[in-house]
Order: structure tokens, then sequence, then C-alpha cells
């Protein structure tokens, strides 16, 4: 894993640390690859919206951080300003139809991303590229 502060930063979805963890048929290699890659170039990172989706496939607290310590994976606090995205897109969404009446997990970790420069690895590449077409973005072809 590179070390240097200044080395690009990658945030890790939880669909992507999911795959890995649960052994999913379909996607472990395209993200245990994409993880690999990431960590080799630069730093990985979550924040607290990815931590709570993950968490909900682990009994504990030391469960998750075993699965995913913090020397390799970085909590990043969700910045204001990447709040104010999320509600921007949220409010994109619901323009276009969307039903649901709170945003949703993507919005804040997508603005969170984009707000900050980082590049996001996910599988959600759809969503993504709709409503933060700035980000930077590792997704599947």
């Amino acid at each position: 894993m590179a070390s240097d502060k200044q080395a690009p930063v990658f945030m890790i979805d939880s669909n992507v640390l999911l795959d890995i963890a649960k052994s999913d048929p379909e996607w472990q290699d395209w993200s245990s690859t994409q993880l690999a890659n990431c960590a080799r170039k630069g730093r990985l990172a979550i924040n607290a919206v990815i931590f709570a989706e993950v968490s909900c496939h682990y009994s504990n607290e030391s469960q998750m951080e075993a699965a995913f310590p913090q020397r390799i994976y970085a909590r990043h606090h969700l910045p204001f300003e990447a709040a104010l995205l999320a509600g921007k897109a949220f409010m994109k969404y619901r323009a276009a139809g969307g039903v649901k009446r709170s945003p949703l997990p993507d919005f804040y970790i997508g603005a969170h991303a984009q707000t900050m420069g980082y590049t996001l690895v996910s599988r959600d590449k759809a969503r993504y590229r709709t409503y933060f077409p700035k980000l930077k973005l590792i997704a599947p072809k």
C-alpha cells in the first residue's frame, strides 16, 4: 500500500468490499483486482456511510476492524460541502421521478469522493455517472 500523503486516495464503495468479504462468485475477482491495483497506486479510504453499509454483515466492531483495518482503510469524515452536493444530487433524483424520501447512501458517497477529488471504486456506475458526472470513477465496463 502506498504511504505517501500526496498519493491518490481511492474511496472503496461497500459493494466492492462486500464482493470480497462474501466471496461473491460473479464480482470477487474484479473487486479484488481493483482493490489491489488501488492499494499499489495510492491510499484506500472509506467513510461512515460505507462503514455503516458494510457493518450490517458483521456481528461487532472487532470483526469490522479485523476485516477492514484502519492501517489499510483510512476513515475519512464527510465534509459539509459534500453533504450539500449530496442534497443537490438527491433533488435531481427526485425531479427525475425518484421515489425515495431521503438521500440514498450513494449520494453521500459520490459527493464525498467528488468533493475531495478522490477516485471512487464501485460497481454502481450508472447512478454515480448520472448524479456525479465530474467524479473520478473506477467501475466495470
